[in-house]
């Protein structure tokens, strides 16, 4: 497969943005005879799939003063990023001056700054540099470059709505029959993604097209009893949506890739990083994985395990190394732009069990299991739905996790029929959370009336009235941080708004003295941290010796490898069962994520109480109540 730039190859990043008209094409400066030549060839290499040569000649075109100079820079940011280097892309970008550079080639630079943000994993910079750009001054290829990016940038910032609705507007454009077909998969695996209530709501409103795919990602995420009954489904969708884009030889080759059988290896690979920012976090899952590999639990499926650093090589070679060596399972990466590179430069031949999630990003033997936030917050307002709220305010910290928290939360809670009444951030690192409690439960505007009222009226009594329109708040941050948040919420008279929150706000240790103050806050978090839901040889007391070697935020990261190891002879059937995992009740989606279904539970008397928990059975949630179940 060509070695693009991760974003150029991103398997369901694509196409290009739909537009009733066709802008006028920015006019090039030619080269200059002397500069022809050397232009020619760098053109060549480029053609030919040699970024880095094309790279060091344009890089030399740009060093002489020139009516093109501008113009070679640009193609040689453009080609470092095809060749991979991101950091030295990086760092000849931040010579430019964009005030000196003509609008077009101004655009240009901000799109292969967006790029080589998305390359880092940082979507929200790509989003501020794709908001800058005018799309109509970019030639045709960067308009399908710009609009992949603003599609890939939007589902990674959790926005996923706008990125299923930017997909949907790229089917209008012509493009190679490859970039079509993944373009298709992507806007499946975007909706595979929401739950069926969220899909009645986009249906009310949708167009034709829209419905349609609608129609078939049910389908698709629907466990069937025989092959027949899915088939009649399928022909059904055909007769209905006869001139459906997707009713069309993508539809028989999307079918036929979905049709590969996980077959049970002897031989597993594990990819992790040994030094390293992510080194502990690492260490912590390999932990829970050998300790479910030594478990009697797991005593009939006995691979032989090899572990490869992931710091020490490339992961491409570091695959190919592992296969070649006989592993017939990869288990890993870990880092996001490990496995986007390795998925994105690579025919995988032998499957890869991913330890994070991409959210557009589905080829053929990969499939992903993380920790998502994602599963987080929309399974926390999913909750809340079904506890029969409906007006929300959502209270985040100002960074860009909060960012990202506060989308989900968003966007589940919209989908599922709800409104969101405000959004406000806090400041991390303050003790004192006065302005964002008052200005979300608008008793600022009490307070300015009162003194309004004050000044025509000396003597009035005052009572603070905050809004009375919320039903439910949605909240994250540590356990310090809402240890000091919540009875400030309570002092300023929301102590009867029910408080919702993602799991950041427990470690997993029950520590009632300090968590008194966490009493009526609502959260959803893996099973393995509740030892009346999760009883096993693998379960949290038994694995003490392990767990108590590595910080508190590390504990989740060892139940992911736990069911790392335990799902794999499952990997076949996953998709038609809830496997009763240690971080979740675990099933895999049509695109191959391994979704986690969570348990919830309720502080009080400083100690999480369990209620019940999400599941998700023919793509459709249910809550179950298990608070005078008997254990």
């Amino acid at each position: 497969m060509s070695r693009y730039s991760l974003l150029f190859l991103f398997s369901i990043s694509l196409l290009l943005y739909g537009c009733s008209s066709t802008p006028a094409t920015p006019q090039i400066i030619p080269a200059s005879p002397s500069n022809q030549p050397k232009a020619s060839q760098a053109e060549q290499f480029l053609q030919n799939e040699q970024y880095a040569e094309a790279a060091k000649l344009y890089q030399q075109l740009a060093e002489n003063e020139s009516p093109e100079q501008n113009e070679y820079r640009l193609q040689a940011i453009e080609a470092l990023i095809k060749s991979g280097n991101n950091a030295k892309a990086e760092k000849y970008a931040a010579s430019f001056d964009p005030a000196k550079l003509l609008p077009y080639q101004r655009n240009k630079l901000y799109l292969l700054q967006a790029q080589m943000n998305l390359n880092s994993g940082n979507a929200e910079q790509a989003l501020k540099y794709l908001h800058t750009i005018t799309a109509e001054q970019l030639n045709h290829e960067d308009k399908i470059a710009y609009h992949e990016s603003l599609a890939f940038s939007y589902s990674l910032t959790g926005q996923i709505n706008k990125s299923i609705a930017e997909r949907i507007t790229l089917n209008q454009w012509p493009i190679t029959p490859e970039q079509q077909y993944k373009n298709y998969a992507a806007i499946l695996s975007l909706l595979s993604m929401q739950p069926a209530d969220s899909v009645v709501t986009i249906k009310a409103g949708s167009t034709d097209e829209l419905s349609g795919w609608i129609a078939l990602s049910t389908i698709l995420n629907t466990s069937y009893e025989d092959t027949v009954n899915f088939e009649n489904a399928i022909e059904d969708w055909r007769q209905t949506y006869p001139r459906h884009p997707a009713n069309s030889e993508f539809l028989n080759q999307y079918l036929a890739k979905g049709q590969t059988t996980f077959i049970q290896p002897n031989s597993i690979a594990v990819l992790l990083p040994e030094s390293g920012n992510y080194a502990t976090y690492a260490r912590a899952i390999r932990e829970g994985l050998l300790a479910a590999y030594h478990s009697q639990e797991n005593g009939s499926f006995k691979p032989d395990i090899r572990f490869y650093d992931t710091q020490s090589m490339d992961p491409t070679n570091l695959y190919l190394q592992a296969v070649s060596e006989g592993a017939d399972l990869i288990i890993g990466p870990l880092i996001k732009e490990n496995i986007k590179t390795l998925a994105t430069n690579t025919e995988l031949s032998v499957p890869v069990l991913a330890l994070n999630n991409i959210p557009e990003l589905a080829v053929r033997n990969l499939y992903q299991f993380g920790l998502s936030p994602v599963d987080e917050a929309d399974q926390v307002a999913t909750k809340a739905g079904f506890d029969g709220y409906r007006r929300a305010l959502i209270l985040v910290p100002e960074n860009k996790l909060g960012q990202r928290v506060a989308n989900h939360y968003a966007d589940q809670w919209q989908l599922i029929g709800n409104e969101v009444l405000q959004v406000q951030s806090y400041s991390p690192q303050g003790n004192d959370f006065t302005l964002p409690i008052k200005q979300i439960l608008n008793l600022d505007e009490s307070e300015y009336r009162y003194k309004k009222i004050r000044n025509v009226v000396p003597g009035i009594k005052y009572t603070p009235r905050r809004r009375q329109d919320v039903d439910v708040i949605f909240v994250t941050g540590t356990a310090k941080t809402m240890r000091l948040l919540n009875p400030q919420l309570r002092y300023y008279r929301a102590n009867d708004i029910p408080v919702y929150a993602t799991p950041q706000l427990y470690d997993g240790h029950p520590n009632p003295t300090l968590d008194i103050d966490l009493d009526g806050i609502t959260f959803c978090d893996a099973p393995w941290l509740f030892k009346e839901i999760y009883q096993s040889n693998l379960s949290m007391d038994n694995l003490q010796h392990i767990w108590k070697e590595f910080p508190a935020n590390h504990l989740r990261l060892v139940a992911l490898g736990i069911d790392v190891y335990q799902i794999i002879p499952h990997l076949d059937t996953l998709a038609s069962i809830n496997f009763p995992g240690a971080t979740g009740n675990l099933q895999l989606t049509r695109n191959n994520h391994i979704k986690r279904n969570l348990v919830c539970a309720k502080f009080a008397n400083g100690e999480p109480k369990v209620i019940g928990f999400i599941n998700n059975t023919d793509n459709e949630y249910e809550y179950v109540n298990i608070v005078d179940t008997p254990q």
